[in-house]
């Protein structure tokens, strides 16, 4: 609002257009204007009282009647034409100007076009109160401005962010600092903000930001929570509804409590110093206690009390058991139909090699999903990488065939082949740390004795204790080849000789078939 009172003032005090156009942060356009049409009207200083800025404005600028009795523009279809690409408002009033000529009508002033536009915006833009009830909803945020954490052996300042959920009827708060934004801490603040208020509200109202919202699968119409959080969701049995982008009128408790904590909580504690996270929280845990006690200045309750009063009766009761975080990956079925998670193998039915299965990870279990339905479940491992844990049941019928064998077993079928057999098995089960290491190269020895013989698999045995007193797998196979080949070779050596020593008769030469005389 232009101040027309210190404009006439100041220029009744001799003072140049310059400095009162600085003093009044307004143009020396606006000032000439002002002071020469106070002097048209024989106007000047000093005023009444109730002369205000706003009756000199309708004083020395009347609004232009005739500009009313003008053609207005179809603000439905501006607004409509606006939405669209390219269009803008001086177009719309050429548009306008254009089809007020065809009808021999008046058209607004570009200026006045574009004020009634503006009017219009702002009647549509009027907020209306909406009156909440009781355990009715939970308005939840981050807060702008983060708190700060000092690393006591490096001095480094780390950043802790705040963490808002607003009980909307009581506007009882719950505040604490987490040390990032991401999905953990974002459903870790809700689990204990609904332990802090004793209870849940069958809505909750969070804000538009990648922890809550799937933003790939969301559209206009239809918004897709994050997987985690809808699943939170359930276990306490209540609605998200995340907040329109940039529209913080959505959520108007937690937003005005935001700036009202940043004023009470993280900027009261300014000038002090914390050197962990739970320091930071006991702070802010005090300083809450404060605000919440703290009494409203319309009215005689505050918002502790108006909680414990009215609000926390009607809240619903909390789950037996608290909701265990989980954490959504996807990852493709191996050859080896397992699943890698942090370099773990867990097994899935080996029917779903090379698909893609989603994985949902908490701290104690790993559930396989595929297509909506869970196919495996493993408590998770941790510690040494490369790790499997293997379901007998998910496994193809050969290979659970393999798993039936052990080292008893083995040296039992080896005693059953002789001696030698025996003494090359005992050898390689005990090469390895562990015996099952082993049992790889037992099953080829048993593998090879059903494709040569367990005969020959003694004499090759036999033979290769020969040459080492721990002969490997390896070895034994290459023996059995030699020997094949041996056994080929002198079967053809055999053929040849027979062949060669096979009598042929009497042989008749020229002579006896009337041929020349030698």
């Amino acid at each position: 609002m232009t101040q027309y009172r210190e404009i006439l003032r100041l220029k009744s005090l001799g003072f140049s257009d310059r400095n009162i156009a600085h003093s009044c942060a307004v143009s020396r356009n606006t000032v000439a204007k002002v002071t020469k049409k106070a002097s048209e009207i024989n106007l000047s200083w000093p005023l009444d009282f109730d002369m205000t800025d706003r009756a000199l404005e309708e004083l020395l600028f009347p609004k232009d009647k005739s500009a009313t009795k003008r053609r207005m523009p179809d603000f439905n279809y501006i607004r409509k034409e606006l939405l669209r690409n390219g269009v803008n408002k001086k177009l719309l009033w050429v548009e306008y100007c254009e089809e007020c000529r065809m009808n021999r009508e008046e058209p607004l002033m570009y200026s006045q076009f574009c004020y009634y536009i503006q009017k219009d915006e702002e009647k549509r833009r009027a907020t209306m109160h909406i009156q909440r009830k009781p355990g009715e909803q939970i308005e939840v945020d981050w807060a702008g401005d983060p708190a700060h954490i000092i690393d006591p052996d490096t001095g480094e300042i780390t950043d802790a962010w705040v963490f808002v959920g607003v009980l909307t009827y009581s506007q009882y708060a719950f505040v604490k600092a987490y040390m990032d934004e991401k999905t953990n801490n974002w459903i870790k603040a809700h689990i204990q903000m609904f332990e802090f208020f004793g209870g849940v509200t069958p809505m909750l109202v969070s804000d538009n930001c990648t922890t809550a919202v799937n933003h790939a699968k969301s559209d206009w119409y239809t918004t897709a929570l994050n997987s985690t959080y809808h699943e939170m969701a359930e276990h306490y049995n209540l609605a998200i509804v995340p907040a329109r982008v940039r529209k913080p009128k959505d959520k108007p408790n937690v937003e005005g409590s935001v700036g009202k904590i940043s004023t009470w909580i993280t900027a009261a504690l300014r000038n002090e110093q914390f050197f962990s996270l739970s320091e930071l929280n006991a702070a802010v845990r005090e300083k809450l206690d404060v605000y919440n006690a703290r009494k409203f200045q319309k009215k005689e309750c505050s918002r502790l009390s108006l909680f414990l009063g009215e609000e926390m009766p009607l809240l619903a009761p909390l789950p037996a058991t608290p909701f265990e975080l989980a954490e959504w990956k996807q990852a493709t079925v191996q050859f080896n139909y397992h699943i890698a998670v942090e370099k773990i193998f867990y097994s899935v039915p080996y029917q779903y090699i090379k698909n893609k299965a989603d994985v949902r990870i908490t701290d104690t279990t790993i559930e396989i999903f595929y297509n909506h339905k869970r196919i495996a479940s493993h408590r998770r491992l941790y510690g040494r990488s490369g790790q499997y844990s293997t379901v007998t049941e998910h496994m193809p019928q050969d290979h659970q065939k393999y798993l039936e064998w052990n080292g008893d077993r083995f040296r039992r079928w080896a005693d059953s082949i002789g001696i030698n057999t025996s003494k090359v098995v005992d050898g390689i089960l005990t090469s390895g740390r562990v015996e099952q290491q082993s049992y790889r190269s037992c099953m080829g020895l048993l593998r090879l004795a059903e494709k040569h013989s367990p005969a020959k698999l003694e004499q090759a045995c036999t033979k290769a204790l020969t040459y080492s007193g721990r002969p490997s797998y390896k070895s034994i196979n290459n023996l059995l080849a030699a020997m094949k080949d041996e056994s080929d070779s002198s079967s053809d050596d055999t053929v040849t000789s027979k062949a060669e020593a096979k009598p042929h008769g009497i042989t008749r030469g020229a002579r006896y078939y009337g041929g020349k005389k030698s």
